[in-house]
């Protein structure tokens, strides 16, 4: 057989067969004295194992561990070793699910989503109409403080923000924060309501919601309380000068309070 007529009769591309010849899995025949190689039933038999044996979910370094008689293992030992994997792809898979189908049930999709359910439904219990243009820049850095966020940094950013949430009142007070800041799109950052929105913006935050978010531990005259530090620094250069200064004099203030120096 040419290499053509192996392929088609194994059911793989001739690509295929070329790179198992490259990788060493499937051995050169003779050639014609045209300098075709020239296959035979035996390579049909071997190229068939390759194919299933990938067609399994194997990778080809398994495979050569599996046909190399001198590799150590055997097709059992392999085979236990991808059930364990695919177990593993399986119960990933099934968690996945779970959460899609509780984003795809959930009443609001947030814009900025996919995001967890859990911060989905703190967005929607949260959410007011009309929404202020600066809530949505908000959420969008709350998503990404949990993308980035380690599984205990995760779960007590989520405990702060329900915290949050479980303030009589917190949509309301949140929204009219988020007016104040808002008003400063064009302002100075010397406006005196500069102050105001800072105010405002604190006082969302009940003082359940600052132990877990780690705020006492900031220096409020230190680089990371100031904007000076990376990524506060980045954070607040994504908002207009006026509001840049009202959220570092939030953050200024919530540090205080953290440390149960009532400062306004």
């Amino acid at each position: 057989m040419r290499i053509g007529e192996l392929a088609v009769a194994v059911g793989v591309t001739t690509r295929a067969v070329r790179h198992y010849h490259h990788l060493g899995l499937l051995p050169e025949p003779e050639r014609r004295p045209n300098g075709y190689r020239d296959y035979g039933l035996r390579h049909a038999v071997a190229l068939a194992r390759i194919r299933r044996l990938t067609e399994l979910g194997l990778g080809l370094a398994e495979v050569r561990d599996v046909l190399a008689e001198d590799a150590g293992r055997d097709l059992a030992e392999v085979l236990e070793e991808l059930d364990g994997d695919l177990a593993r792809q399986e119960a990933a898979i099934r968690a996945r699910r779970l959460r899609l189908r509780a984003l795809l049930d959930a009443d609001r999709m947030p814009a900025e989503g996919p995001v967890s359910p859990e911060l989905a439904d703190l967005f929607g219990r949260l959410a007011m109409d009309p929404e202020p243009a600066i809530a949505a820049k908000d959420r969008e850095m709350i998503a990404l403080l949990e993308t980035v966020a380690g599984p205990e940094d995760r779960e007590q950013l989520l405990t702060a923000l329900r915290a949050v949430a479980d303030v009589p009142g917190a949509p309301e007070r949140a929204h009219a924060a988020y007016a104040l800041l808002d008003a400063l799109a064009d302002a100075d950052p010397a406006d005196p309501r500069v102050g105001e929105a800072a105010v405002a913006l604190a006082d969302c935050l009940p003082d359940e919601a600052l132990a877990g978010l780690g705020l006492a531990r900031l220096d409020p005259d230190g680089p990371e309380a100031n904007g000076s530090a990376g990524f506060m620094s980045a954070f607040l250069d994504d908002f207009p000068p006026a509001q840049s200064a009202a959220v570092l004099h939030a953050i200024r203030l919530l540090v205080h309070r953290a440390r149960g120096e009532r400062v306004r």
